[in-house]
């Protein structure tokens, strides 16, 4: 079937609506999807300019909601009508998956990261040549296949255009904190970067029982949402040494977690030394940056360790609906960083993401669709 979706040519190039673009037929544990909306995630702009690659023609998009339309006929978790956020993809098969750890998944980059479906096959085509998709999924289009691993059914009552994020943003920065790091109450935690995926960090902080949740940026706008969302304090770290300023919050201690969303050396370096005695870093940004670690003084004399972390290590079928029960009870209050934008708006929006401007660009992509229905 054709479809509409946004294309991005070649590196660096500006998203380009495209109303001609087909849709690979679905397959027997495949959903149709109709998409209803899709956030913008720093994810796909790395992508957007070539700092990290899958290839180019390439369709991107990777935090998509909508409502089931089809469904293959060895589905047997979905029917048509249902609503769904959309994440990445897992076989669910391989000696991770079976463990319960899907982030690690041993085929998540050929299934995640390669351009094409798991099977190998083309996504989407122009004029009979393969457009790269993302997460299977490839979110930025009218109408997407995927797999029924890749879906998580939510709610009706919710409002759709609000929850594409959870599929990846807001689930990677919550995770990292109740899955990886997993303060107790009473722990001390500091969020370098408050955007969508730092926010959602912080929030976990707080549901953790965190007496103390520092949030740092260089954005007043972004450091005063932070605190509306529940931080204890805020540090401005463009007139604030963050280091200094958070020991002096923790009577010179430190914190027991950070969260580094950033990708900046200097950013991901302040987070391990703002640690206390035993503490934790998670860097969790798609950089290119690297960090210059004494591993003596900087690691093994106050026994502090950092981790890598993947899409939060979650299971999005769990995660999601534990983060929308903490959305009605008032603790996890995403919709409050999110912007809609028109579709047809998405390079403006990608800007506003860039420039710090908006944290969540969401684009409506159904126009006609009316929360609760």
């Amino acid at each position: 079937m054709k479809i509409k979706a946004a294309v991005v040519d070649k590196q660096g190039a500006d998203f380009k609506i495209c109303d001609d673009i087909e849709l690979a037929p679905m397959g027997p544990d495949d959903l149709q999807v109709h998409m209803v909306a899709t956030g913008i995630c720093h994810s796909d702009e790395a992508l957007r300019i070539g700092d990290a690659v899958i290839g180019y023609p390439i369709i991107l998009g990777h935090e998509g909601s909508g409502i089931v339309e089809k469904v293959g006929p060895e589905v047997t978790q979905f029917k048509p009508g249902d609503h769904v956020v959309l994440s990445f993809y897992a076989c669910g098969n391989c000696e991770n998956c079976l463990k319960g750890i899907p982030t690690q998944c041993l085929n998540y980059a050929h299934n995640n990261l390669s351009g094409t479906r798991p099977d190998g096959s083309a996504h989407f085509t122009e004029n009979g040549k393969p457009i790269a998709d993302m997460f299977d999924q490839s979110a930025f289009t009218t109408t997407t296949v995927v797999r029924e691993r890749n879906a998580v059914k939510v709610d009706k009552d919710l409002d759709l255009r609000e929850l594409g994020p959870l599929g990846c943003g807001y689930v990677t920065g919550s995770g990292t904190v109740l899955n990886t790091l997993k303060p107790k109450p009473g722990d001390t935690i500091a969020v370098f970067g408050t955007g969508a995926v730092g926010l959602a960090a912080m929030m976990a902080g707080r549901i953790s029982g965190c007496t103390k949740v520092i949030g740092v940026d260089i954005v007043d706008s972004r450091l005063a949402l932070a605190k509306e969302l529940g931080a204890t304090d805020v540090i401005n770290s463009k007139t604030t040494d963050p280091v200094k300023a958070i020991q002096d919050l923790t009577d010179g201690r430190g914190v027991n977690f950070a969260v580094d969303t950033t990708g900046v050396t200097q950013v991901m370096e302040d987070s391990i030394k703002a640690l206390a005695q035993g503490g934790t870093t998670a860097t969790i940004a798609v950089t290119k940056h690297h960090i210059d670690v004494d591993t003596w003084n900087d690691l093994c004399v106050d026994d502090k360790k950092i981790v890598g972390v993947n899409m939060g290590d979650s299971i999005p079928q769990i995660d999601i609906p534990r983060l929308l029960r903490f959305y009605k009870m008032g603790m996890f209050d995403f919709d409050k960083t999110e912007k809609f934008y028109k579709f047809s708006e998405i390079n403006q929006a990608n800007a506003d993401s860039r420039s710090g401007k908006t944290i969540k660009p969401v684009l409506i992509i159904d126009e006609d669709y009316v929360p609760g229905k």
